[in-house]
């Protein structure tokens, strides 16, 4: 019986991420600096996949339509195929590998088990890192296309926030279940 074996990094190599923050010529990834890919045609998906074999951040449409290469860049989402790795220098990236913390489950990802939030899980964890930064720009009081209506449910706020992420299996309700569930255990 054989055993699996995480790909070896190839081209840059992880380092411990200065004190200061990520240097001018790296980026930090879940808190871990890297080196730039040398190619600048490199997009942070492939960085990830290729270079770091990091595979939660999934490549569907690979034209940022369907937003399951969702990551988050200094807790903003972004779609990681419309970006090249070089545009995020001296930047802090956080991939769904780097949602939970010293193996306890962010309290989205729990409440996406709870809610039975996803069927194939394909757009999951895009899903998960859309619904972080959703939680950040409610804090932050980011209005929302629906905002500026005079009539708007929370629901359809939490919709529209999360209108950039498909779900080709239609879990919707239960992926704003889930996210409901989180906001309302979050101080008003």
């Amino acid at each position: 019986m054989s055993t699996l074996k995480r790909p070896t990094l190839k081209g840059p190599t992880a380092s411990s991420q200065p004190k200061d923050g990520p240097s001018p010529t790296c980026m930090s990834i879940n808190g871990v600096s890297y080196a730039l890919p040398n190619d600048p045609r490199t997009t942070l998906l492939d960085f990830l996949h290729q270079n770091l074999a990091l595979f939660g951040t999934k490549k569907g449409c690979d034209h940022g339509q369907c937003g399951a290469c969702t990551v988050l860049v200094e807790g903003e989402r972004i779609n990681a195929c419309l970006v090249f790795a070089f545009q995020l220098r001296g930047k802090a990236i956080t991939t769904i590998e780097g949602i939970a913390k010293n193996d306890e489950l962010h309290p989205l990802q729990s409440a996406f088990v709870k809610r039975d939030a996803f069927q194939c899980g394909y757009c999951t964890s895009g899903q998960i890192c859309s619904s972080v930064a959703l939680q950040k720009e409610l804090a932050d009081k980011t209005p929302s296309a629906v905002t500026f209506s005079e009539n708007y449910s929370a629901r359809e706020d939490i919709s529209e926030r999360m209108s950039g992420n498909l779900c080709r299996c239609g879990a919707y309700p239960n992926i704003v279940d889930a996210i409901e569930d989180v906001i309302a255990l979050e101080p008003q």
